[in-house]
């Protein structure tokens, strides 16, 4: 497994309970919905680095949400 950084982060705390409720929706911890949600954010500002693009095993796992499987 890649090593990993921790580091404190303040957050707003509406935004806090909007991540926790989200992170239950899709069965996730409240840090790995936090990753999830900055790797998207990342990807999709075409800012990620490249050795996290691929099927490298270290990607979030795909949104599970049912709203975006239809």
């Amino acid at each position: 497994m890649a090593k990993r950084d921790s580091f404190l982060l303040r957050i707003n705390p509406e935004v806090l309970e909007a991540l926790r409720g989200w992170a239950e929706d899709e069965f996730r911890s409240l840090n790995g919905q936090i990753e999830f949600a900055l790797h998207r954010a990342l990807e999709q500002s075409g800012r990620l680095p490249k050795s996290q693009k691929g099927a490298d095993g270290e990607n979030p796992p795909a949104n599970n949400n049912k709203a975006d499987q239809s």
